[in-house]
């Protein structure tokens, strides 16, 4: 990792810059890929399934045998982990229904909002190196408390053309309604325009590579909404004299084995204790099956020593990183402080990990600096807001006036002349 000790402010844009990759190859590749799935429809999917996984598909729909199977191939002790955290999920979800209530602006004049879900959701789960089937729960299980009458999933096939049993089940805990074999730039194609197999949907959810978070991107210009712009995962990690180092180092590197272009960053008042865990890391980072993925996140990563805890988080809110975790004496004053992350972990036992699979929080983060103006996925995310309005004759005694002024001024006479009609016939009765 990169070192910084006492680093000027002129400094700072250099420690929380994000990896930046040249994306004009990838963008060419993603708009054809995705220009062939609207034209050709099944036709394209199974071809780039051929071409990028490998995978000879006869069907792109997961079959309910093949479900059926699924759960006989997931141990019965990670089944109950899976339960768990859905149980965890539904809670804290379940927590954030919206209550509307009707307004009285002013006498005669009513408003209101009512929630309602987006009826048809996408959600991709990648499957390659790491299948996400923690993702299908965090994103799923609101959709379903938010009552999403269809829920559409996508995910990468093995050559063989199966898909991670783990996914399947959890798919099936949190409610699912239609799954699909089809991974990367294909599978948002698929889901944003529709093909004979794979319904369109209004909102597309989910991570995934570089790739495919151009395609939604490329997609949200002018066919379907997506959850948020990304990039890769990302933690920042403050630490005190009082952190625990082992716990430090293993929180940066659950972040880095996420992928070579992951980033993590490390922000302590204590010398010594970024000492500590600069031997952690290299201690941990030999025992693990994705060190070397890891040791080349830690290439683009660095490590902060500042002077004082008004200063780490200064530069943490500069950062916006993705996840926060505080493992300070004064975290919950620290934390109070915290105007810019997705999720904020709090204290030596609140790892990450925690976060990710079975707190009840959800996963789903704006990574890249996003976290200054994105939330991470919840509840609302799948509904709409309408709004509701009702005018009596008091009403426009009250306002009208005003509607006619301000649309006037504007020289919308179509505008004003809406509410003049109203005015008018409430004169002459």
């Amino acid at each position: 990792m990169n070192i910084y000790k006492y680093p000027s402010k002129e400094q700072w844009d250099e420690i929380v810059a994000r990896p930046r990759l040249d994306l004009t190859t990838l963008n060419d590749t993603v708009s054809k890929v995705l220009d062939d799935v609207r034209e050709r429809g099944d036709e394209a999917v199974r071809f780039y399934e051929q071409k990028f996984d490998k995978a000879e598909l006869d069907s792109l729909a997961v079959s309910q045998d093949e479900i059926a199977q699924a759960e006989k191939l997931v141990s019965k002790e990670l089944r109950e982990a899976i339960v768990l955290a859905h149980n965890n999920i539904k809670v804290f979800h379940e927590s954030q229904r919206f209550h509307g209530n009707k307004i009285q602006t002013q006498q005669g004049v009513t408003c209101w909002q009512k929630s309602v879900a987006i009826e048809r959701v996408g959600l991709y789960i990648p499957g390659g190196t790491a299948p996400l089937f923690s993702t299908v729960l965090m994103l799923a299980t609101p959709a379903k408390i938010a009552g999403c009458s269809e829920i559409v999933l996508c995910t990468p096939p093995s050559k063989e053309g199966t898909v991670n049993p783990a996914i399947l089940v959890a798919a099936s805990i949190a409610g699912v309604s239609k799954i699909f074999k089809i991974g990367g730039v294909q599978a948002i194609g698929a889901m944003a325009y529709g093909t004979q197999s794979v319904p369109k949907v209004f909102k597309i959810f989910g991570p995934g590579n570089q790739y495919v978070m151009a395609a939604k991107q490329h997609v949200s210009l002018d066919e379907v909404a997506i959850d948020m712009p990304a990039g890769p995962s990302e933690v920042c990690v403050l630490a005190d004299d009082s952190a625990n180092a082992e716990f430090v180092a293993a929180d940066l590197l659950s972040q880095a084995e996420h992928g070579a272009d992951s980033q993590v960053l490390l922000i302590t008042t204590s010398e010594q204790k970024l000492a500590e865990v600069e031997a952690e890391l290299e201690r941990q980072l030999a025992l693990l099956p994705r060190c070397e993925i890891a040791r080349k996140a830690l290439d683009n990563s660095r490590c902060v020593l500042v002077d004082s805890a008004d200063t780490m988080l200064e530069l943490t809110n500069k950062y916006a990183p993705e996840h926060l975790v505080i493992q300070t004496r004064d975290y919950e004053q620290l934390a109070a402080k915290v105007v810019n992350a997705g999720s904020v972990f709090l204290g030596q036992y609140a790892c990450e990990s925690a976060g990710d699979y079975a707190s009840g929080t959800n996963h789903t983060l704006p990574t890249h600096g996003y976290a200054t103006a994105y939330s991470g996925v919840n509840l609302d995310s799948f509904c709409r807001k309408i709004t509701f309005q009702h005018l009596t004759a008091e009403g426009v005694a009250g306002i009208g006036r005003a509607v006619e002024l301000m649309a006037e001024a504007e020289q919308l006479d179509a505008h004003k002349n809406a509410m003049t009609v109203r005015i008018k016939s409430l004169e002459n009765k």
